[in-house]
C-alpha cells in the first residue's frame, strides 16, 4: 500500500509497504480523506515542538471500515467512521476525572505515533464514532471542529452573550460557528481582510475587527462598553494573546486555544479588576465530537474545504498551502482513489 512521510523537515517521500495486520480490539481502516492542519504545516515546516522524524502524519481523517471485532459502538465492516486522534491512558489522573483529552500519557496520531496518510492504518476499535450520515469531506473536519466544540463548551457558554474569537484560520472558524449555534453573537478578530470577509460572509458572523491598535476601542463601540463575556484566542499569537483581556468583560472569560511557545505576560491590576476567568482548552473529547457530528449540517463545509489533490499530487502542492496568498482555509488530501 502508498503511503507519504515527512523524512525531516520540508521532504515528504511518497513509499509503498505492506498492509497493516490488526489485533485484537483494533480496527483496520481504508483512509479515504485526510486534512491538513496547522500541526502538519509546522512539523513540515520543522518548527512543531516534541517532534521527531520520520513520521506518517495527517490525524483530521474520513475513513471506512475494513475489519473489526466486537465492539461497545456496534460498528461493523462497510461502516464509515470518524477517528479520535487521541489515545488516552484511562488511568491517570486526567482520564479518572473524564478528561481524557490531557491525558498525562497522551499521544496523538500523527504527532506521537504515525498519522493517516496512508492507505490503511490500524487503530484501537474505541477511539472510533459511526458516522454513516456524513460525507467524507464532513469526516474529514470533525476533529478540528471538536477542539472548537470543547472550548464552547469549557467556556460554558449561554444565549444572549457577545464572544469574541481571535483568529480566522480553521479552528477559529469552527468556534465562531458553535459558539452561535450555542446562541452566542459573534465577534471575529483578525488581521487578514479575506479571513475577516470569510467569517462575515460564509460563517454570518455579526461583528468583524481588524486586529492591532484600536481592536478594543472598537469592541467597545460595538457593545456599548460592555466588551466580550467570552474571548477565545485561536491565533497562538504571543501579541494576540496577551492583547486578549482588553476585550473582554468585567466577570467575563478567557479562553486559550491556540498555543504559543513562550512566556505570556498580563498587568495584574487590569485583569484582577475584572475577576478574569482564565482557562487554557485542549484536544476534545468524545462529547465535543459527538456534538460536532450531529450540528455538521449547519457548517459550510463546501467553502471551508477550499483545496483538495488526490494524494499523488500531495507532494507538489503542500509548499504553496503554507503561504498567505494562496488563500487556504482548509486543504484535503484524498487516498482513496
Amino acid at each position: 500500500m502508498k503511503y507519504i512521510v515527512c523524512e525531516k523537515p520540508g521532504e515528504f517521500i511518497l513509499k509503498e509497504k505492506e498492509a497493516p495486520v490488526r489485533k485484537e480490539n483494533e480496527a483496520l481502516l481504508q483512509i479515504n480523506k485526510v486534512g491538513i492542519c496547522g500541526t502538519d504545516l509546522h512539523a513540515y515546516s520543522g518548527n512543531q515542538a516534541f517532534f521527531t522524524y520520520p513520521r506518517i502524519l495527517g490525524h483530521e481523517l474520513a475513513s471506512e471500515v475494513l475489519e473489526i471485532g466486537e465492539n461497545a459502538r456496534g460498528i461493523k465492516a462497510g461502516d464509515k467512521v470518524v477517528i479520535m486522534p487521541y489515545v488516552s491512558c484511562g488511568k491517570c489522573i486526567a482520564c479518572k476525572n473524564g478528561k481524557t483529552n490531557c491525558c498525562t500519557n497522551i499521544t496523538v496520531l500523527g504527532v506521537h505515533g504515525d498519522g493517516g496518510m496512508q492507505e490503511q492504518i490500524v487503530v484501537p476499535a474505541d477511539i472510533l464514532l459511526p458516522s454513516n450520515n456524513l460525507s467524507n469531506d464532513q469526516m474529514a473536519i470533525v476533529e478540528p471542529l471538536a477542539i472548537g466544540a470543547h472550548a464552547v463548551r469549557r467556556a460554558a457558554i449561554t444565549p444572549g452573550e457577545t464572544v469574541a474569537v481571535v483568529g480566522c484560520g480553521p479552528i477559529g472558524i469552527g468556534i465562531m460557528k458553535l459558539a452561535q449555534i450555542a446562541g452566542a453573537k459573534v465577534v471575529a478578530i483578525d488581521m487578514n481582510e479575506q479571513r475577516l470577509e470569510y467569517a462575515k460572509e460564509k460563517i454570518g458572523v455579526e461583528y468583524t475587527v481588524k486586529a492591532g491598535e484600536g481592536a478594543a476601542e472598537a469592541i467597545a463601540e460595538l457593545t456599548n462598553g460592555d466588551m466580550c463575556t467570552a474571548v477565545f484566542d485561536a491565533s497562538g499569537n504571543k501579541f494576540a494573546l496577551e492583547a486578549g483581556p482588553s476585550y473582554m468583560s468585567h466577570g467575563g472569560r478567557f479562553v486559550l486555544v491556540g498555543l504559543s511557545k513562550g512566556d505570556l505576560t498580563y498587568n495584574h491590576p487590569a485583569v484582577h479588576s475584572k475577576e478574569m476567568t482564565l482557562m487554557c482548552s485542549r484536544n476534545a473529547t468524545t462529547e465535543d465530537f459527538v456534538h460536532v457530528i450531529n450540528v455538521l449540517d449547519q457548517f459550510p463545509t463546501e467553502s471551508f474545504i477550499t483545496h483538495n489533490v488526490p494524494y499523488t499530487e500531495m507532494i507538489e502542492n503542500f509548499d504553496s498551502w503554507l503561504k498567505p496568498e494562496t488563500g487556504v482555509i482548509k486543504a484535503t488530501v484524498d487516498f482513496n482513489l
